[in-house]
């Protein structure tokens, strides 16, 4: 099912494997766009479901995706060393980076084992000598965000809404229960991007799913709802338990 509602995209699908398929779909659609004497922004997520995604464009594409092309960021880390089973990098790395013909050069990780605030700076600055700028705006192909049950999207949450709208790339965030350090990406690059992914899925996600999209009481403060790239597209991809709410 395929549904535009308030400037953006949703589409649901009856299997975590169907979505994971589409993704491969949008992705490659959207390599296809840039010249082949370009480079390719793609910025991953954290979470259970891309896990399954990058284990599926590990599967079908690689050897279909020209990946010396493919430059790789993340959208938000855990201050946790690289090796610890909570870092993205790691899982990242595990399930999609040591299966395909990529570069270690065109990798770019969050050092989440540095400190927090030089790494955000680091990473501030790295991003925008690896990623293209059109008409002015530094634009990233193609990234992949999740959802909170709290709405939350890379590590902006409802209680730091604010780094969405601050005027640096990455910033430092906390986790507001467990009081983990994180590093996410800001709205800055989030809705300059030229596609934003946003996946959930599961029951546990379909009240803040119907919170958002129906614009329902305090949806605005959700960080979630604040992706809407200013020139580019947001997809949301839902499975059936995800959008039970939504009766389209």
């Amino acid at each position: 099912m395929y549904v535009v509602l308030m400037a953006i995209s949703i589409e649901i699908f009856d299997t975590t494997d169907d979505l994971a398929r589409h993704v491969i779909s949008l992705l490659t659609s959207a390599i296809v766009e840039i010249p082949a004497d370009q480079t390719f922004s793609l910025v991953l997520s954290g979470g259970r479901t891309p896990k399954l995604i990058y284990r599926h464009i590990a599967s079908i594409c690689k050897n279909t995706i020209d990946w010396t092309r493919m430059k790789i960021f993340w959208g938000d880390e855990r201050c946790v060393d690289p090796r610890n089973p909570e870092s993205n990098y790691k899982m990242a790395r595990e399930i999609l980076l040591d299966h395909i013909p990529i570069p270690s050069s065109n990798i770019f990780r969050i050092r989440g084992e540095a400190d927090p605030v030089e790494e955000s700076i680091r990473y501030s600055d790295l991003f925008p000598l690896n990623v293209k700028v059109q008409q002015g705006i530094l634009q990233p192909d193609f990234i992949m965000l999740g959802l909170g049950e709290d709405g939350h999207t890379a590590s902006i949450f409802p209680e730091n809404i604010e780094l969405f709208s601050s005027e640096k790339l990455f910033e430092t965030a906390e986790h507001p229960v467990t009081g983990q350090k994180r590093i996410t990406a800001t709205g800055k690059i989030i809705n300059h991007a030229k596609r934003v992914v946003i996946v959930a899925t599961g029951e546990a996600k379909a009240d803040v799913v119907e919170k958002i999209i129906k614009q329902l009481d305090g949806f605005d403060r959700l960080p979630a709802a604040r992706v809407q790239p200013e020139k580019g597209a947001a997809i949301w991809l839902l499975d059936r338990a995800a959008a039970r709410k939504l009766h389209f």
